[in-house]
């Protein structure tokens, strides 16, 4: 089965913009949560720093992760986004 591994990270002043927003980490947050009650978002990591993302989905491609991803309200905030798609072995 394949599988979609988003990397994220914040710019420097993408994160200021956030935590001086508190209404932004609710938005984000309520994607996240339809989406793994969609289940197609397996698993979902944040970095200690809170710079870092990692999404797995599943069941869509790439096209889908990507425009996804872009509707995101924190999407104008990443500096770097990078798509990997995997075989999951076992």
């Amino acid at each position: 089965m394949n599988k979609i591994l988003v990397l994220i990270t914040l710019s420097d002043s993408g994160i200021e913009t956030i935590k001086s927003t508190p209404e932004l980490p609710k938005k984000e947050m309520e994607f996240v949560n339809l989406w793994q009650k969609e289940e197609i978002l397996e698993s979902f990591f944040i970095s200690v720093t809170k710079v870092n993302a990692v999404l797995i989905f599943k069941s869509i491609d790439e096209p889908q992760v990507k425009k996804l991803i872009e509707s995101l309200p924190y999407f104008p905030y990443m500096s770097k986004i990078e798509y990997h798609v995997l075989n999951q072995q076992f």
